[in-house]
């Protein structure tokens, strides 16, 4: 689900003069919006629970410094720099996070660079488009499951199935897409776990 804000967090002056006056409804907007996605970066260099602290930390950070922000600095760059030097922080010998920086900016170069494809759009992208490749009848009982909240026994009265054929197809589609994005299964984290999907990690 695409957060939804009454502020426009892409007008960085309005923010940023908000955020000088001390607008805890607008950095709270803020938080929502960015919270996942800087979680997602931040889980490339460490575990997921580690990034969601270091998250805490920047955000914190920014509040208790906002008389200090320049209205011509982006907040989202402000962010993911804050998050990304504190992660890099946390990584304990220098020649693992060099390797493993490395691995992962070989791999991901041109997506790792944009701060968008943390904040939602291009991993729904990608776990819809696996989603896609499940066999219909698959597809359809795991999107009852995950996306309307159905449990196994309204959805095998709905079609006319046992709980058990129910059961049977969900954890093919857990399993098939398990596999088809397990390249990104630690950044997926925060976007399944936001719409219900967390048990495909």
């Amino acid at each position: 689900m695409i957060f939804q804000s009454k502020y426009d967090l892409d007008d960085n002056r309005a923010v940023i003069r908000r955020l000088h006056r001390g607008d805890m409804a607008c950095f709270e907007a803020c938080y929502k919006f960015y919270y996942r996605g800087l979680c997602s970066f931040a889980s490339r260099w460490v575990p997921v629970s580690t990034a969601e602290d270091i998250v805490q930390d920047a955000m914190l950070y920014i509040w208790e410094n906002r008389d200090k922000l320049l209205e011509e600095l982006s907040l989202k760059g402000l962010l993911f720099m804050i998050v990304r030097n504190k992660a890099f922080d946390r990584i304990a010998h220098r020649q693992v996070r060099q390797r493993v920086h490395q691995q992962l900016s070989e791999r991901f170069a041109e997506r790792f660079e944009s701060p968008d494809f943390y904040l939602g759009s291009e991993l729904s992208r990608l776990y819809d488009e696996a989603l896609a490749r499940l066999p219909e009848q698959t597809r359809r009982i795991f999107e009852m499951s995950r996306r309307m909240g159905m449990t196994h026994q309204q959805i095998a009265a709905e079609l006319g199935v046992s709980p058990q054929t129910v059961n049977y197809h969900i954890s093919q589609a857990l399993r098939t897409l398990g596999v088809a994005l397990k390249d990104y299964l630690p950044l997926l984290l925060w976007l399944l776990s936001f719409s219900g999907r967390n048990d495909l990690v």
